[in-house]
């Protein structure tokens, strides 16, 4: 352990729990910034890195990398993996290193090349003029339940080709799946809704594949399901567990993008009139709302080896928590990063992390986004939110959004 970490004890330097955290967790970040990008959490025991310079070396450093189990055995204690939300997330991508995760992301990555949802964006736009249709009339809405929410779980239910009969089944997946990846331990009866969860969901999917199987269709599954059946291929467990990953992934970035992205602009609203008076300022504004709020406000990475970065050493199996949210204001890289400007040049977010786990499906993340802030100043130029000064937070850490978000018009 290096010297200056031996200096700093044993009280925790955040609780990612805490009510005020969770409301607001940027002052908590200026103020760890201000010891410099890194420093060690005794109480935690791991890295957290700040600056958004380091932070981007450390998701690129080969040297660092992914450690599920033991980060697992570390959070909960020995013999944990057996239980089936441990053993199910292991499983997917997002947990996995080279060879494995290569093998797993070039299957499934063939479906999001830039041309492919490129050309899913006049149906992204329908969508949202049809939600919006249904919307207009009422003049009011939960903007997380009715818009935020639905778009992108329909966006990703249709390319997996989940019929539009058996989506209520996910409803309540994403905050049940964003609780596993927070770096405080789950409790008991957090676990065995996990794995409750697990196994219907599991369930549903394994009837799904046969039923695919029987009657292909042009959907995800269908091709996968060939994928499975070849050589070098896909497991049937790894192919469960990487159509939940990509169902919960193709819609709870967006969700919180959505929401989060309306509330900086409701709490700007000079940022907004800019956006409503120059739809040419979509691309950078969603960008710039990326980074202001993330929806991913951390990830983590493990080090294989020892590693010397500035002043510190990180020695072998440390974890460090690279805080995206607090990288992405970091005042070194972004002038005045407390501000929100929608016509921020060259904005670059670490909001979908980077290196080999780059997030797969970002740039479909950004095209909704993108279509979905487009339908709502356009077609609800009078839009107003409930409660900006104190809105309704998920309790999470890691996935950052609302609950929900009243408005009208």
């Amino acid at each position: 352990m290096p010297e200056r970490s031996q200096q700093q004890g044993t009280k925790p330097v955040f609780n990612p729990r805490d009510p005020d955290f969770i409301r607001d967790p940027y002052p908590a970040y200026r103020r760890l910034g201000r010891d410099g990008p890194i420093r060690w959490d005794a109480a935690g025991g791991y890295w957290l890195a700040t600056g958004y310079e380091l932070c981007a070396s450390i998701l690129k450093d080969r040297r660092f990398g992914r450690r599920y189990e033991l980060v697992i055995e570390h959070r909960y204690g020995p013999g944990m993996m057996a239980e089936t939300v441990f053993r199910r997330l292991g499983a997917t991508m997002l947990m996995q290193e080279p060879p494995t995760h290569t093998r797993l992301r070039g299957l499934v990555s063939k479906a999001f090349t830039a041309r492919r949802v490129e050309r899913l964006r006049p149906g992204i736009r329908s969508m949202v003029a049809q939600m919006l249709d249904s919307i207009a009339p009422l003049g009011t809405m939960d903007v997380i339940r009715d818009f935020a929410q639905v778009l992108p779980v329909n966006v990703i239910c249709d390319m997996l080709g989940i019929p539009t009969a058996d989506r209520w089944r996910f409803r309540n997946t994403a905050a049940a799946s964003t609780r596993m990846l927070d770096p405080v331990p789950m409790d008991r009866r957090e676990i065995d809704e996990a794995n409750t969860m697990f196994d219907e969901q599991f369930a549903y999917f394994t009837d799904l594949f046969a039923l695919r199987r029987r009657d292909p269709a042009d959907d995800l599954i269908t091709a996968l399901l060939h994928v499975e059946d070849e050589a070098g291929g896909l497991t049937h467990d790894e192919l469960l567990a990487n159509i939940w990953l990509l169902f919960v992934a193709g819609h709870e970035t967006t969700r919180n993008l959505i929401g989060n992205g309306l509330l900086a602009l409701h709490r700007h609203p000079g940022e907004l009139a800019r956006l409503r008076a120059d739809a040419s300022l979509l691309p950078t504004a969603v960008d710039e709302l990326l980074r202001f709020d993330s929806p991913v406000q951390f990830v983590s990475r493990t080090a294989f080896e020892d590693v010397t970065m500035g002043e510190v050493r990180i020695a072998k199996d440390q974890v460090v928590l690279c805080l995206l949210g607090a990288a992405n204001r970091d005042p070194v890289m972004f002038a005045d990063p407390d501000r929100l400007d929608v016509g921020r040049p060259d904005v670059r977010p670490l909001s979908f992390g980077g290196g080999i786990h780059y997030c797969l499906g970002a740039q479909l993340t950004l095209i909704e986004g993108q279509e979905a802030f487009a339908g709502l100043i356009g077609r609800l130029p009078g839009l107003r939110l409930d409660d900006i000064d104190a809105p309704a937070w998920q309790p999470n850490f890691t996935i950052r959004g609302l609950a929900r978000m009243g408005a009208r018009w």
